[in-house]
């Protein structure tokens, strides 16, 4: 007797949005373009070039994201990688959790106004050195999620933005990085 064959079910592709809410400020550090281009040339073995006298208000504006209208952003894959830590927290698999579901865009936008920070900070071998970075005191942002309704749900990954947004945080000094910044929470529930 031959075995008949069952097709597998198709994914459920489902979205909704939800806000997050800043529980305290964000800081945010993008890789400036001359961050960039020191690594570049160190990794091509071009010479060392001299240190520029530091510019705290270029150094403050190349650490925020910018969108094409101007405003602040985030980046979609760093809340997303806090999410998933979240899940781990939960008892959820990450592997399986960070396959369920996307947060849509690489840059989402940032609802606050920043203000210049100045931090003290080591870098290699214990030099001291002062950064300037972008920081928003009160922030939410807009997330548009799409997700595989037959691996997940709308609250498991509500709870896993819940529970990452309170152990891991986003940006720089975040919990997961012994900091207390970046923290956030979900507000309200899913709108599909």
């Amino acid at each position: 007797m031959a075995q008949q064959q069952v097709a597998p079910e198709r994914i459920d592709i489902r979205r909704f949005g939800v806000r997050i809410v800043g529980d305290s400020p964000l800081i945010t550090h993008a890789w400036s373009h001359k961050a960039k281009e020191m690594m570049l040339n160190k990794q091509m073995k071009k010479g060392v070039q001299a240190k520029e006298a530091k510019d705290p208000e270029r150094d403050y504006e190349e650490s925020l994201y910018r969108l094409p209208d101007g405003s602040c952003g985030f980046r979609a894959v760093g809340i997303k990688a806090c999410a998933i830590r979240g899940a781990k927290g939960l008892d959820m698999v990450m592997t399986d959790a960070r396959a369920a579901f996307h947060i849509e865009g690489e840059l989402l936008k940032i609802n606050g106004e920043p203000h210049m920070r100045e931090d003290m900070v080591r870098i290699g071998m214990g030099t001291a050195d002062i950064r300037y970075r972008g920081e928003f005191t009160d922030w939410s942002i807009d997330l548009p999620i799409t997700y595989n309704a037959r691996v997940v749900s709308a609250e498991q990954i509500v709870a896993m933005l819940d529970a990452g947004g309170f152990g891991t945080g986003i940006g720089e000094w975040r919990p997961e990085k012994d900091g207390q910044f970046g923290r956030f929470h979900v507000e309200g529930v899913p709108q599909a």
